[in-house]
């Protein structure tokens, strides 16, 4: 998927665009209400490749490739088989929003995935051998989980209280070189946690998307959440749960022996889940949310395949077929997604995902047709993929932190034929001490696979005050 998107591919979504512009400048926070770890990889990818498409698929591949790996060597680690360490791995692939939305949508999603799979290996590790290497080791995992993407805080205090429950992981805990795993993640985390604290406007900026209190009376409120987490939780966990149900009911013929009590390292996993649900459903109580996207569950379930395969290796030859099935659902959802994710790349889809269509190259030289320009603004991501043609091209959305500075005159504002709002960045423009030209220009903008062309209007940006 990487070399083809490299060598065939038109542009990107809307995700990874807005990474193309935060990708413009090593900072220690982007805004957008997410932590900056996916951009740096990003940084570090396009200083070895260029900013391109190869950059953008190189991160996300490597993170994904990453987390089911580690996930993999976790289970192994733990003493299980090779075929329930392959079972977890592939159970992962049968989430939807791992196998198919990670694939040509989101991306701080996909580094809280690979973290989050990391962060269980490291505790795996010091439980294998207590050595400060390892606790320094946990502690930087602990610190790239939190700076990927803030709900893996849950994840973190679910493991840590899981942990802290059992007597074969609460040794480690209490270990005086514990204290290395908190100064190594807290001095990693700390530029970040000081700009977001110096940023707090940035930090903020999607808390809206919660739905805090929108149900108007408290019971309603209450209500709304509970409801709206029931259906993240199906949406998210339910097609897995169903594929190993079905697996387990196929194999119900085969022998299997009685069961026994589960061995700590599963206990660790299942209390893991049980936690992590626990906390989310205080989160959405005390804090009134309403409204939920499927993937904030990641941080709850990314162990659940894991807790799974461990169980049915205690269940003879039965827990073994239905581990073969596992492995087989999940490797052919898995190739059955490729040629379609291939396809979604490369014509994108309706609204928001046909922008991978726009032929950015004309849009360029319409741009720079009455002279050059330094800086592109726009009211939202898309406008990013102007870096894939021009990488020293600066180009800005009203949710650029430091707006203003970044400017590089000649400055032009860029406004698609969309639905987005521009009011908002309209006031940017405004606050940063710059006027629209009183003149627009009209240009049409031709997609590639054919489809009308996207009708597009420029307006240069003028300094107040300058001559």
């Amino acid at each position: 998927m990487t070399l083809l998107s490299h060598f065939v591919g038109t542009s990107v979504g809307v995700d990874d665009s807005e990474q193309l512009m935060a990708m413009q400048f090593l900072a220690a926070g982007y805004g957008s209400s997410q932590p900056p770890l996916y951009t740096w990889l990003g940084i570090l990818a396009a200083s070895l490749v260029g900013t391109s498409i190869l950059a953008l698929k190189i991160v996300k591949y490597a993170l994904l490739a990453g987390g089911l790996i580690a996930c993999f060597a976790a289970v192994r680690r733990l003493s299980y088989s090779n075929r329930a360490a392959t079972a977890a791995m592939f159970g992962l692939l049968l989430f939807p929003q791992i196998v198919w939305e990670m694939q040509h949508a989101l991306t701080h999603s996909v580094a809280v995935f690979c973290f989050s799979s990391l962060l269980l290996l490291a505790v795996v590790e010091l439980q294998k051998r207590r050595s400060a290497a390892a606790y320094a080791l946990l502690g930087l995992a602990a610190a790239a989980a939190m700076l990927s993407k803030y709900n893996v805080v849950i994840f973190l205090a679910a493991l840590f209280l899981a942990a802290l429950s059992l007597r074969e992981t609460r040794e480690a805990i209490f270990d005086r070189r514990f204290l290395i795993s908190m100064v190594v993640a807290i001095l990693a985390c700390l530029p970040t946690f000081y700009w977001s604290l110096t940023h707090l406007g940035d930090l903020l900026a999607h808390s809206g998307g919660l739905g805090v209190a929108e149900g108007g009376s408290a019971a309603k409120t209450l209500s709304r959440g509970i409801l709206g987490l029931g259906n993240a939780i199906l949406n998210f966990a339910g097609l897995p749960v169903a594929i190993f149900a079905v697996a387990f009911f196929l194999a119900r013929k085969e022998p299997a022996p009685t069961p026994e009590a589960a061995p700590w390292p599963e206990k660790l996993v299942w209390r893991a889940i049980a936690f992590a649900l626990l906390i989310t459903l205080v989160v959405v109580l005390a804090g009134g949310v309403t409204q939920f996207r499927d993937r904030w569950m990641l941080p709850v379930f990314v162990l659940l395949p894991a807790a799974l395969a461990m169980r049915l290796d205690a269940m003879g030859e039965r827990g073994r077929k239905t581990q073969a099935t596992i492995v087989f659902v999940g490797a052919v959802i898995a190739i059955l997604a490729l040629p379609v994710s291939w396809y979604m790349h490369v014509h994108g889809g309706d609204n928001r995902g046909s922008i991978v269509r726009i032929d950015y190259a004309s849009l360029q030289r319409q741009l720079t047709a009455e002279g050059p320009v330094g800086t592109v603004v726009s009211n939202w991501f898309w406008i990013g993929n102007l870096r894939l043609v021009d990488p020293d091209l600066v180009v800005l959305d009203d949710e650029i932190p430091d707006f203003a500075k970044s400017i590089r005159e000649p400055a032009v504002l860029v406004l698609a034929d969309d639905e987005e709002a521009a009011s908002v960045i309209f006031d940017r423009i405004t606050e940063a001490g710059y006027v629209m030209d009183t003149v627009h220009r009209h240009i049409a903008v031709p997609q590639l696979f054919g489809g009308m062309p996207r009708q597009v209007t420029i307006t240069r940006l003028h300094k107040i005050g300058a001559p």
